[in-house]
């Protein structure tokens, strides 16, 4: 029995470890930032204090180390984060969580003016935090997350779905775009993330903070308008469409094509053929994005079957061994 008792433990042990803070997905680039849907299921107000953060804290490029340069347990309303909701996985020894971004912490060293009263529409409801773990003022770990919402009902705990590791490499290629006196010209960061932003009208918006600007314009504005040139009636036009052609006369099925139901946000033109439109593959996800194929229901056993089969093998050597002992 005390074995058996040992070989649950051991698998429940396993089963934290499998579902542990491994999921929590982890944005290494500028681009990976671009595919989190900002001002929808993310505060725009986010990238704002991730900028402050990332400009904040101190970087070794040389053993690729950080450092910080404030208080964790006071500074910028700073304090400790007990991880309760186990959304990450326990700190080694020696480390703690911290996090910040509360607009309304009082403390003595506040927050910037730009991340407390940022421009009109990119003001927060203070939901967006940054949580760091620290041993004494080293720093090998940052993360970017949010409360729920209050409709959510979920009292104050942070959100799993959209909590993000940023990597070391994220937080240099955000620092390129300081408000220090050796920033990069507005015109080579643009160039470098192949921009085609108004660098002069951005720079007349912001004024000091034209950086912080192009990097909101590029990772969020920037996308916007794209999909939305995508969008235009003349963009959407295809060789199918064009007066005469034989394949627009033999495909077109004016049962499946509905303006009145159209959705800008959900249409995308390199899917949607209608010569070869199948309804039963074009789904919605949880977003509202479609999916353009069906979920391979072989392959989702074959996962699960693997997982079970490792279990099992762990399982059995487990049994072997606290029995021999």
């Amino acid at each position: 029995m005390k074995a058996l008792g040992g070989v649950t433990d051991c698998c429940a042990l396993l089963f934290l470890l499998l579902t542990s803070a491994s999921a929590v997905k982890k944005l290494d680039s500028i681009k990976d930032l671009k595919d989190i849907d900002f001002g929808k299921s993310v505060p725009k107000h986010s990238l704002i204090l991730l900028h402050w953060f990332a400009n904040t804290v101190e970087i070794d490029n040389n053993n690729n180390m950080m450092r910080m340069t404030f208080d964790p347990n006071t500074d910028y309303g700073s304090h400790h984060y007990g991880n309760f909701e186990r959304i990450l996985d326990p700190p080694p020894r020696g480390y703690r969580y911290f996090t910040v971004g509360n607009l309304n912490q009082e403390t003595s060293v506040d927050l910037p003016d730009y991340v407390v009263s940022p421009p009109r529409g990119y003001v927060g409801d203070n939901r967006d935090r940054i949580i760091m773990r620290v041993w004494e003022q080293r720093l090998d770990q940052v993360y970017m997350t949010q409360h729920y919402t209050v409709s959510e009902h979920q009292g104050t705990t942070y959100d799993p779905v959209h909590t993000y590791q940023v990597s070391i490499n994220l937080l240099r290629r955000i620092r390129e775009f300081s408000m220090r006196n050796n920033q990069l010209p507005l015109v080579s960061l643009r160039h470098r993330y192949g921009s085609h932003a108004d660098v002069n009208d951005i720079g007349n918006k912001w004024g000091n903070l034209a950086c912080l600007g192009l990097l909101l314009f590029i990772v969020m504005e920037e996308k916007h308008s794209q999909n939305q040139r995508d969008n235009k009636p003349e963009n959407r036009r295809s060789d199918n469409s064009r007066p005469g052609s034989s394949r627009q006369q033999n495909h077109f099925r004016p049962e499946i094509y509905r303006p009145e139901i159209y959705r800008p946000e959900i249409y995308r033109p390199e899917i949607y053929r209608p010569e070869i439109y199948r309804p039963e593959i074009y789904t919605e996800n949880d977003a509202g994005e479609l999916n353009s194929s069906p979920k391979c229901g072989l392959c989702v056993w074959l996962a699960g079957s693997l997982v079970t089969i490792i279990l099992i093998i762990i399982i059995v050597l487990l049994t072997i061994f606290l029995t021999s002992a």
